[in-house]
């Protein structure tokens, strides 16, 4: 079942994606020539007044297949005939389309959130390493860890993961007391037993103080959750740069697919898997979002990219550039990232039969 609702989850995705492009499209007077939902042999088709409508028979995928996107057309409502900025609107709108629907998502599942903590530490546990005015003291607020702004405890245990994943044991903190900024250079903070009531726990040994969930608090728990979701796929992609991540840790569509039914597996109850996935998917909606508008041929940032560039090159040679030579780009570039594609998805394939 989980399975079933993670395909239609992820191809809701690329629908709305779609819709994006297509709904500006059609507001600006854009030929469209064809509107699929998956890929591959068509299952179903609508010809409609100029658009054929399609869903195909792989649900990962779609596309909104404007008329001269790639080539020259005599057409006056072709999409090499518009103006700049409508192209741009036309090719931001997809990503746009996720960005919004995510928040959407998230405005709604954060309307039930009533655990919500700052970074106000309330408690120091006995033992706690780092504690005194040359370190940590109860009333301090970590404003940031190793330079990444802190909003909610959940940032606090979210950073300092990446620090344990790295190896490390030290941090740089900023900490705001007494309306004054301290840097603490090189602070040890990492996870240790602490006894606390006769029991023994693994944990940093801090306690943030809670924050009082009123709708107003859950609204821009939202925002700031679409917020992160960003600035997680940013920290993501410079781990790839630097090396701390590989090519082998991405996933596509059957790994996505797989991580979202197994989030419903090890979910409690239904209803909290159907909450889980929710989570997960207005993730990968924000996350497909961001990736499209990369400035790499073939998606859409790629795409805006060389509209932008195209502008300054007939600036300078005062004439118009054939746009079929920006087709060849974005061609060349469609066959390395489905060569990418295919990797990810054998790759998937692999971590799912061996783990």
């Amino acid at each position: 079942m989980y399975i079933v609702l993670a395909i239609i989850a992820f191809s809701i995705l690329i629908a709305i994606h779609e819709i994006g492009h297509f709904v500006a499209a059609k507001l600006l007077k854009v030929r469209v020539n064809e509107f699929a939902i998956g890929m591959g042999p068509k299952l179903l088709k609508k010809q409609g007044k100029e658009t054929l409508y399609s869903v195909r028979a792989l649900p990962f995928g779609g596309f909104c297949a404007m008329e001269g996107q790639d080539e020259d057309s005599p057409d006056p409502r072709a999409f090499t005939s518009q103006k700049r900025w409508r192209r741009v609107i036309i090719l931001f709108a997809g990503s746009a389309a996720n960005i919004i629907a995510a928040f959407i998502m998230l405005v709604i599942l954060s309307s039930g959130v009533t655990d919500l903590n700052g970074t106000l530490i309330t408690e120091l546990v006995e033992g706690f390493p780092g504690k005194g005015e040359q370190g940590l003291m109860v009333g301090d607020t970590i404003h940031s860890i190793n330079g990444e702004r802190l909003y909610y405890s959940e940032d606090f245990l979210m950073f300092m993961g990446i620090v344990e994943g790295r190896g490390d044991k030290n941090v740089d903190l900023v900490i705001r007391r007494d309306d004054e900024k301290i840097t603490l250079k090189n602070f040890p903070l990492e996870r240790r037993d602490y006894v606390e009531n006769g029991v023994t726990r693994f944990r940093f040994g801090l306690t943030f103080a809670p924050i009082e969930p009123t709708a107003f608090e859950q609204f821009k728990y939202a925002i700031y959750r679409t917020y992160n979701f960003v600035r997680l796929i940013r920290v993501s992609i410079a781990q790839l740069i630097s090396g701390a991540a590989g090519i082998r840790d991405l996933s596509g569509p059957i790994g996505i697919v797989d991580a979202m039914s197994s989030i419903g597996r090890d979910s409690p109850t239904i209803i909290a898997a159907l909450g889980n996935i929710a989570f997960f998917t207005a993730f990968i909606g924000v996350n497909l979002a961001v990736m499209n508008m990369l400035p790499i041929p073939a998606l859409d940032g790629g795409r805006i990219l060389l509209v932008v560039i195209s502008w300054v090159i007939e600036k300078i040679i005062r004439r118009r550039l054939d746009p079929k030579y920006e087709g060849y780009i974005h061609a060349g570039a469609m066959v390395l990232l489905f060569g990418l594609m295919i990797f990810i998805l054998a790759n998937d394939v692999v971590k799912l039969v061996y783990g």
